[in-house]
């Protein structure tokens, strides 16, 4: 009886039940929209962030930046022999540790021994500057001039007289070329610089690499100087062979070279030093309470999480993101109350013109509880309809956002700490950015992934906006006596 009847009462009232689902489903439609853009969002971040870390890197510990003394500038320097011949080609690399900050290897063993931290790693990042050329000695001349003057004894003409000696010609051509170099713990490949991309050509370090003199370079590098695996090459004398093409798994890594960290070391005059050191948690949800831990018991550094480096992200993204998550979800939210209120008025009315039909019900013998009953099950069937309505316009402008696929841009910018961030080595993260003050600017294609939490986000909020319409029109309908359907009678 209960289904014949609605079924009945529902296609008598198709427009009203259309309405009313319709309200519902912009509502829906809104919030799934909202809640997959912002999905898209976190999970740029997300690639801009893997691209500043190491895949699964909770936080970076690196040395506090300390003002430089007057005996060590920072900068490369160069010395030639001027006098050289111009056949001869001169070559010469400068190699820095990444900002001038350096730590003892020792204290990645007792960052990883501190409480709740799972596992720590150690890695040297360099700075490469190498200048090759020549020079182009001058040749001095000398220039003979006639006075035109009568000079001497006799009249006689005066004859020439010698200037000083001109160089003319000669010059230098020299070419420059900075590049970044990474050491790599070649035993813990997971956690640090390297994890973040893949190896697409050849093969990555082994474990017994640990000295070896063998390099890994990162596609866009090794396509510019036409390395390829096997090839070798040199770095301030020391030849190193490639066995290895990293391509970066979000974004363009910054860091071009990669070797075992020893080898780093070495090349870097930095034995037994570190620049950051890679920290994964144990539980991501007490990265702050490791962070307070870390910095309390090891002075002299500081821990950058993915939070603040969340932070330094700025652009288009960022702007986005602060959109959808204050006026967007918030936007959502307001739209879908007005529906729900707008489908429990349109209830509410509809059983106010019922007067006579409920009335008549309760004088064949209809309790009041089934008279709700009723009601509440025709607008559960109406928020079902705009439940299903609200999803296929969510999807579909979830797909719209993903197709288009428009551009935004993140800039990773320095933060206000100073240099004392946590960096990727070879560039790869914001310790290089706070030490040269740079931005670097990553293109991320927003998409709108809708996940079935999502979609039982939409069902859940259709069933309760059907449940709240049904709520009020079945109270209103619960109040009226057969009395009210003889009075409706004309």
């Amino acid at each position: 009886m209960f289904g014949i009847y609605l079924k009945r009462e529902l296609s008598r009232r198709k427009k009203a039940a259309l309405v009313i689902a319709m309200g519902l489903a912009l509502g829906i439609a809104l919030v799934i929209t909202v809640n997959s853009v912002s999905a898209g969002m976190q999970q740029a971040q997300g690639k801009v962030l893997k691209s500043l870390y190491g895949l699964g890197t909770d936080m970076t510990v690196t040395k506090a930046r300390t003002a430089p003394t007057s005996s060590s500038s920072g900068r490369p320097k160069f010395d030639f022999d001027a006098k050289s011949d111009s056949s001869t080609t001169q070559s010469s690399d400068r190699v820095m540790t990444q900002g001038g900050q350096s730590l003892k290897s020792s204290l990645v063993t007792e960052v990883a021994a501190q409480k709740g931290v799972a596992s720590a790693v150690g890695a040297l990042s360099l700075n490469v500057t190498k200048v090759d050329g020549s020079f182009t000695q001058g040749k001095a001349k000398s220039s003979t001039s006639n006075s035109g003057q009568q000079g001497g004894p006799g009249g006689q003409n005066g004859g020439g007289s010698t200037g000083a000696p001109q160089v003319q010609g000669g010059g230098a051509s020299f070419d420059v070329n900075s590049y970044s170099v990474a050491g790599v713990d070649v035993t813990h490949q997971d956690l640090g610089p390297l994890a973040t991309s893949k190896i697409t050509t050849g093969k990555t370090f082994t474990a017994a690499q640990t000295s070896a003199k063998v390099a890994v370079l990162s596609k866009s590098y090794a396509k510019q100087n036409k390395y390829t695996v096997g090839k070798t090459f040199k770095i301030s004398g020391t030849k190193y062979t490639v066995i290895g093409i990293a391509t970066p798994d979000s974004s363009e890594s910054t860091t071009d070279v990669y070797l075992p960290l020893k080898q780093a070391q070495t090349l870097g005059d930095a034995k037994n030093k570190v620049t950051t050191i890679y920290v994964k948690a144990t539980d991501s949800k007490q990265i702050a309470t490791v962070k307070a831990t870390i910095q309390k018991n090891i002075s002299g550094t500081t821990v950058t999480t993915s939070a603040d480096l969340a932070d330094t992200v700025s652009g288009s993204l960022s702007t986005a993101s602060n959109l959808a998550t204050s006026v967007g979800k918030w936007l959502s939210i307001a739209v879908l109350i007005a529906a729900f209120l707008v489908a429990a008025l349109l209830t509410s009315s509809a059983v106010s013109r019922r007067v006579r039909e409920f009335g008549t019900l309760k004088a064949l013998g209809w309790p009041s509880r089934k008279v709700t009953r009723q009601v509440v099950g025709e607008s559960i069937v109406n928020g079902l309809l705009g439940g299903v309505l609200g999803i296929a316009l969510g999807l579909g402008a979830a797909y719209t956002v993903t197709a288009i696929s428009p551009k935004l841009t993140a800039e990773l910018g320095s933060t206000g700490g100073g240099g004392g961030m946590g960096g990727g080595p070879g560039g790869g993260g914001p310790g290089q950015q706070a030490a040269s003050a740079a931005k670097n600017t990553i293109d991320i294609a927003l998409t709108a992934p809708v996940s079935v939490t999502t979609i039982a986000l939409a069902a859940g909020l259709a069933i309760t906006g059907g449940l709240i319409a049904g709520a009020m029109g079945g109270w209103r309908a619960s109040r009226m006596r057969p009395a009210d359907a003889l009075r409706s009678v004309s």
